[in-house]
């Protein structure tokens, strides 16, 4: 059950979320511990205690996701609900518990009041991120389901070993300065000597490196610089002593250039993938309009047969009021045959139009089918161009920094050409000879 937990303000939006009708169902669970029974009237007074401290941040919210078709009772909820809540230091805070299932999967989501209501003040959250990692680890094992890799081993945080989506999940979301300074301080928990740093660095996504002032650097993919002893929570002094002097370091532009080219072979795994994507989403739409298309095509022959039918019926029936021999006879002299006559010929063109307008109706619907499949189908494939053109710059990105810093001299001749050409200076043409006079 993967954990995903934090601080947050922003009750009203919060509560909301909760209860949106985007789900295929929403049941809220639990309202414990506040005046109200409600999940918009339980934030509103999370929020109004907060006012009274210098808490911003006056929720904690936490999800819980099951694996892919796993049915899990509601009890296993609560119980991983309660371990969480002890982990985190939650015991007794009042909490919001709500359900949500769509397509297909049933997850949680349990929020707590970070106010300590006696002490009037926000309860403090350490470590959250590895205590819920542990806490995920555990329930994994012991419900005997398939753990995730990413769970299972710490290097698939290495963005080199990323999948397609966790690269483009990582993109969306950025880094967590939180989860920043407790990977950094894991590493360096762990570590003891130089190659472990530098190891478990790299199980992390991370790269050591040093500064222009001789500092100790550790430099992720996006070509984000922390500086280790601040973020790793150690002295310098420290720092040194475990790893040397800063110049036995690559540079910061080597390491930068060197995380890029290791990160080629992860760029075309990505590209390759996210082509089959592309074919495989044209081919599911060449599919499914088939499909549809088979569909309405026997509904359109169900409803013009029954129309035909219909017709057949109403003409008989219409014929059926001209009387024969002697009788008609006399309605042809008295004019009863012509009126009759022009009556079911009004009535026949009135069936008409309205077969006509039933089979536009069935058209109209099945048309306006096949432009929503149509909508939907050039979405999907403009969202995956999106990260075509977004996984392009990204290659371009990286390509630029395996290339490491330009050389300074071209650099000071490439400064020199531009300012000449800012200035208006162009080299002098020379002038033809006079001729002898």
């Amino acid at each position: 059950m993967i954990l995903i937990g934090n601080q947050r303000g922003g009750g009203r939006d919060l509560a909301a979320h909760l209860i949106s009708g985007e789900n295929d169902h929403v049941t809220v669970h639990e309202v414990r511990g506040f005046a109200s029974d409600d999940v918009h009237g339980a934030f509103q007074e999370a929020h109004a205690l907060s006012l009274g401290t210098r808490c911003k941040q006056f929720l904690f919210s936490l999800s819980f996701n099951p694996p892919p078709r796993e049915n899990v009772s509601t009890e296993t909820f609560e119980e991983a609900i309660a371990r969480a809540e002890a982990k985190l230091g939650l015991e007794g805070q009042p909490r919001v518990i709500v359900f949500h299932e769509k397509e297909g999967r049933r997850h949680a989501h349990a929020v707590w009041s970070r106010i300590d209501i006696e002490e009037m003040k926000a309860v403090q959250l350490s470590y959250s991120h590895l205590k819920l990692q542990d806490l995920s680890r555990e329930l994994y094992l012991e419900h005997g389901w398939k753990m995730p890799e990413g769970l299972a081993d710490r290097s698939r945080s290495d963005p080199r070993n990323f999948t397609l989506d966790e690269w483009q999940q990582a993109k969306r979301q950025g880094r967590d300065p939180r989860a920043i300074k407790t990977a950094l301080q894991d590493a360096w928990a762990i570590s003891d000597n130089k190659a472990a740093l530098v190891h478990a660095l790299k199980e992390r996504g991370y790269t050591l490196a040093r500064g222009d002032r001789r500092g100790y650097l550790a430099v992720d993919h996006q070509g984000e610089v922390y500086a280790l002893p601040k973020w790793a929570g150690v002295k310098t002094k420290d720092v040194r002593a475990r790893l040397g002097e800063a110049e036995t370091l690559p540079s910061l532009d080597e390491a930068k250039a060197t995380f890029a080219k290791d990160m080629q072979p992860a760029l075309s795994r990505w590209e390759r993938e996210l082509q089959e994507r592309i074919d495989a989403q044209h081919t599911r739409y060449e599919s499914h309009k088939r499909g549809l298309i088979e569909r309405q095509t026997t509904e359109r022959q169900a409803l013009f047969d029954g129309i035909e039918d219909r017709r057949i019926r109403e003409t008989q029936a219409r014929q059926e009021h001209f009387r024969t021999g002697l009788a008609g006879f006399w309605d042809k002299l008295r004019g009863e045959h012509r009126r009759l006559r022009e009556e079911n010929e009004k009535e026949a063109y009135d069936a008409l139009l309205r077969d006509r307008r039933h089979k536009d109706d069935l058209i109209f619907a099945q048309l306006e089918q096949r432009r929503a499949l149509a909508d939907r189908h050039k979405q999907d494939v403009e969202r995956l161009h999106d990260q075509q053109r977004g996984l392009a710059e990204d290659r371009a990105r990286f390509e630029k920094a395996a290339q490491g810093p330009p050389d300074p001299v071209d650099e000071r001749k490439r400064a020199f050409l531009e300012n000449r050409r800012d200035a208006g200076d162009a080299p002098e043409r020379p002038h033809a000879p006079e001729p002898d006079r």
